[in-house]
């Protein structure tokens, strides 16, 4: 079970708080004892900002900020307190929890935030899953109703994204991978229509064909659309996800040890996708979003598409493909192609694409190239930056372009080692002709162990940055009456 937010009451203050406050604040208002205001001094002056007291019949955290860091930076720690006060929480048994906020910069939010990440738990192949749920299933803070809503809306998306991700292929082919984000739709509020074999067939999807040829089932190509009545855009933005759902490399079988162990996660930007499309939906944001999945499995089976082979893509472009394991750019191609249709306003996709952008950045951001113009860039680095899901900008250069260069094909689907994020942003890039932005998140879509509130497996990463640029959109447009 998630944990819930909640607006705080009056009874709700009687129980374990949490208090948010900063060097200078009054702490005897809040009824504690002289020993324990003695207490909280010494630990101040001993230069500990988290304090926890234990009056046994509840918990009290006290949490201290300072203002000198950049606003980011500081909802950043508010979110990392959050998530170690959740640990306690669990350790200590407490399910019921209420913040009181005396900061100057509503860090109530980002702590809660931190909180409701933190307490996530994939649980349902546990024969014993009752057993091993969290304490922890109330969150209470004082703030509008509008912004916990949205609050709750982002981290269910954000969870559900985790969820995807976090399912094995024995669970979630593509098949069920469809049926699986048609029932979110129905109980979140955005429409699915899924594409099949014949479909996919008739549209001359040739990537997403091809990368299929060796899987045990058949593909699937999802179009999920929201499109709400008081949509402030009149073009669309369309959000474009790679779905492998597991990918062993194909005939050029990933030679690294242990690099398959995680594959089940080659699904996570259409997992963010889905995520984005949950939280909109659940938040009622006036935003028209389209997003495209295209899903299979990639594996060496007996009909499995080879390195040398030349394949069609659904836009007429011929490509030579030198590696199998360079999948997912040729089924992202096609999705990137049939957004055509939409005339979109802005195109942004999300990949686990490439070793060569966790080799670059690591897990701590998102590789980011595209052609989106500054201002939208720079609109997308804010959102980055407010829910720490940062994004490192690449190079973007024409030459790149050239080393996509066939002797045989119009691309090939591999360029060399070195820049293998930018030129497999190259390769996106020639199936657009709109404002499109390429989020490569191989780095951050997956971890190995806990970081703070984002956990070990899937991580939901895209989710929260991008709902916090289409919820400031729609709050601009309807602003200044801009479609």
């Amino acid at each position: 079970m998630h944990s819930i937010i909640h607006k705080a009451d009056e009874s709700s203050l009687n129980g374990h708080l949490i208090i948010l406050g900063s060097l200078n604040s009054d702490w005897s208002k809040f009824d504690l004892s002289a020993n324990e205001l003695a207490f909280i001094k010494l630990k101040l002056e001993n230069g500990q900002k988290s304090i926890e007291i234990n009056q046994y019949s509840r918990y009290v955290f006290i949490e201290c900020f300072e203002n000198n860091d950049e606003q980011f930076i500081l909802f950043e720690d508010a979110r990392k307190r959050g998530a170690s006060i959740t640990r306690k929480c669990n350790q200590a048994a407490v399910d019921d929890i209420s913040i009181i906020d005396v900061t100057e910069s509503c860090l109530s939010i980002y702590v809660a935030e931190g909180m409701a990440l933190a307490n996530y738990q994939f649980l349902k192949y546990f024969t014993e899953s009752e057993s091993k749920q969290n304490a922890l299933k109330t969150i209470n803070i004082d703030n509008e109703d509008a912004v916990i809503r949205n609050l709750n809306a982002v981290i269910a998306g954000t969870l559900h994204a985790r969820d995807f991700v976090n399912e094995p292929l024995s669970y979630l082919t593509a098949l069920q991978f469809s049926e699986d984000i048609l029932t979110l739709g129905e109980a979140t509020g955005f429409e699915v229509d899924v594409l099949h074999k014949k479909q996919i067939e008739a549209l001359n999807m040739g990537g997403l064909l091809a990368v299929n040829k060796g899987a045990l089932e058949p593909p699937t190509f999802n179009v999920l659309t929201y499109n709400p009545d008081a949509s402030k855009n009149s073009k669309p933005i369309v959000l474009v996800g790679k779905g492998i759902v597991y990918d062993t490399g194909g005939l050029s079988l990933k030679p690294t040890l242990n690099s398959m162990d995680m594959m089940k996660c080659d699904m996570g930007g259409a997992a963010s996708v889905v995520g984005i499309l949950c939280a909109i939906a659940k938040a009622e944001i006036p935003v028209h979003v389209v997003g495209l999945i295209p899903a299979t499995e990639n594996r060496p089976g007996l009909s499995a598409y080879a390195p040398g082979d030349v394949i069609q893509m659904m836009d007429g472009t011929s490509v030579e493909v030198l590696n199998t394991d360079a999948e997912g750019r040729l089924v992202m191609a096609d999705a990137l192609t049939y957004a055509k249709k939409y005339n979109p306003e802005l195109v942004v996709d999300f990949a686990t694409l490439t070793g060569a952008a966790v080799r670059a950045i690591g897990k701590y951001g998102i590789v980011a190239m595209g052609t989106v113009g500054s201002e939208v860039e720079n609109e997308l680095l804010k959102s980055g930056k407010a829910t720490y899901e940062r994004l490192a900008a690449m190079p973007f250069w024409d030459e790149y372009a050239e080393l996509l260069k066939s002797d045989i094909a119009d691309l090939k689907n591999l360029g060399p080692a070195e820049a293998g994020q930018i030129t497999a942003g190259k390769f996106l890039e020639h199936f657009t002709d709109y404002p499109w932005m390429h989020f490569d998140i191989a780095g951050p879509a997956f971890l190995s162990h806990d970081d703070h509130y984002r956990l070990k497996g899937g991580t939901g990463v895209g989710v929260r940055m991008m709902f916090d640029f289409l919820l400031k959109k729609s709050t601009i447009s309807a602003r200044d009456g801009s479609n």
